[in-house]
């Protein structure tokens, strides 16, 4: 509390209206933390420097005290009794306190988060449960971590019955550091790891999808395979289920205005999204940008370009903090296919690729256009792992049918697009645009390179 205080005794006297006059032991300038604390709006006060003696009137009948709230504001007294009030006649809050001299505790969350640390670094771990949704827990380490590999950090383990992955006889799962990143709620030296999972014997889990995906990641590692990823989803209100801007009963305005839009009719949640651009540029993400989407409540962020299997962390870690932000806010995010039926769009998570070939002189006719008659014969393949696109994936709202793969130069309604600029350059990359906005970074960068650079999978 600023200004801190002490409380010898607490006491009360009749003043104006019949509001109390509160005396209160306290140091210099505490006066109004004391009132505060108490849950009084102070009309006046005075305090004298001298005996530190303080009094003030609230500036509104004190309604009848409970112990609990002064339990709040003060350390814990020996014995002491809960306050005598008579609501008809407030002319005695408090009575019998100690005269035992004890502090008082700090009256807002804020104080306490911002508790120096010393020599201690926070790092929240962070992975993928059986359910594809993100968990943590945070560790203490200390600052000799700092400057590190990701593979120089502990090991940790968890209980993997609680999250899909593990029977109970035998729920151990170990979390494997592969990725670090500046934490943007600790700030300061603080971290987020971004970890894998292993059973105690070393084996990757079923679940372990970036396992697979850095080994095909470094078998391509000489075509310089980059990616972007473009990710949509809808920010809900967690009391209705619905996107932010939708009414309770019914629909807001049809598909018109949102995209990119401006205005308060229009756009919900942008605070959020702005503070997540933040929040990733600090923690070392290469978020490219963000933009309003189509549908009411939808917005979208772009990460990339990235290199190999950093794509899918950064991609993963991008997901975690957008979620811590949002629930901060109280505010829901849904990353799935097609959260609102009917004539919405649905969310994506279109993925641009390209490798050295296709960026160089000659690159759309040497290297991209055969890389997509690869994709058309594993369409089947990438369907099948790129999330539930039944719904999404019908051919309307800026998308392909689910049973054909289709391709063309600026085409959003393809299954692969290829942008003007590569047309008409000769080089450049192609984006595919069938992954659903909750598809598995990982698995989707994983496919994409090795269907298009000719890898086998294991």
């Amino acid at each position: 509390m600023a200004g801190g205080g002490r409380v010898c005794r607490l006491r009360s006297t009749t003043h104006a209206a019949r509001r109390p006059l509160i005396f209160v032991l306290c140091e210099k300038g505490g006066v109004h933390g004391v009132a505060a604390a108490l849950g009084f709006p102070v009309q006046e006060a005075r305090h004298c420097p001298r005996t530190h003696i303080a009094f003030f009137c609230p500036s509104h009948s004190v309604p009848t005290p409970t112990f609990a709230s002064f339990d709040r504001s003060f350390s814990d007294p020996p014995s002491l009794p809960p306050p005598q009030v008579s609501r008809a006649s407030p002319v005695c809050i408090c009575t019998a306190f100690s005269t035992t001299l004890f502090s008082l505790k700090p009256t807002t969350m804020e104080a306490l988060l911002n508790l120096p640390q010393g020599d201690s670094v926070f790092a929240e771990y962070v992975w993928i449960d059986g359910y594809g949704k993100l968990r943590s827990k945070g560790r203490t380490l200390t600052k000799s971590i700092l400057g590190k590999a990701p593979s120089d950090l502990p090991k940790w383990n968890y209980d993997g019955s609680s999250t899909s992955q593990a029977p109970g006889s035998d729920s151990e799962v170990i979390l494997r550091p592969q990725a670090i990143f500046k934490d943007p709620f600790r700030t300061g030296d603080n971290i987020l790891v971004m970890c894998d999972t292993y059973t105690p014997a070393g084996e990757p889990l079923p679940t372990n999808s970036r396992f697979s995906c850095a080994k095909v990641q470094e078998a391509a590692k000489d075509e310089e395979p980059w990616f972007g990823l473009e990710q949509e989803y809808f920010l809900t209100n967690l009391k209705t289920g619905r996107p932010l801007g939708f009414p309770d009963e019914g629909e807001p305005e049809a598909q018109k205005w949102y995209y990119c839009g401006v205005g308060a009719k229009y756009i919900f949640g942008r605070q959020i999204v702005e503070a997540h651009w933040r929040a990733c540029i600090y923690a070392g993400i290469q978020i490219s940008g963000v933009n309003g989407e189509v549908a009411c409540g939808q917005w979208e962020f772009q990460v990339g370009p990235v290199t190999g299997v950093s794509q899918g962390d950064q991609m993963w870690m991008a997901r975690y903090i957008l979620e811590r932000i949002a629930e901060t806010q109280g505010v829901g995010v849904d990353y799935s296919a097609k959260p609102v039926k009917g004539d919405w769009n649905g969310s994506g998570c279109h993925t641009n690729f390209s490798t050295a070939a296709m960026r160089a002189p000659g690159g759309y006719e040497g290297a991209i256009i055969p890389a997509l008659e690869r994709l058309a014969l594993k369409h089947e393949l990438h369907i099948k792992n790129y999330g539930d696109n039944s719904e999404r994936l019908t051919g309307k709202h800026e998308t392909a049918s689910i049973d054909k793969f289709t391709w063309g130069p600026a085409d959003r309604g393809a299954s692969c697009r290829v942008g003007h600029d590569t047309v008409n350059e000769g080089c450049g990359y192609l984006e595919d645009r069938r992954p659903s906005g909750d598809v598995d970074s990982y698995v989707v960068t994983k496919l994409l390179t090795s269907t298009c650079c000719d890898i086998p999978l294991e």
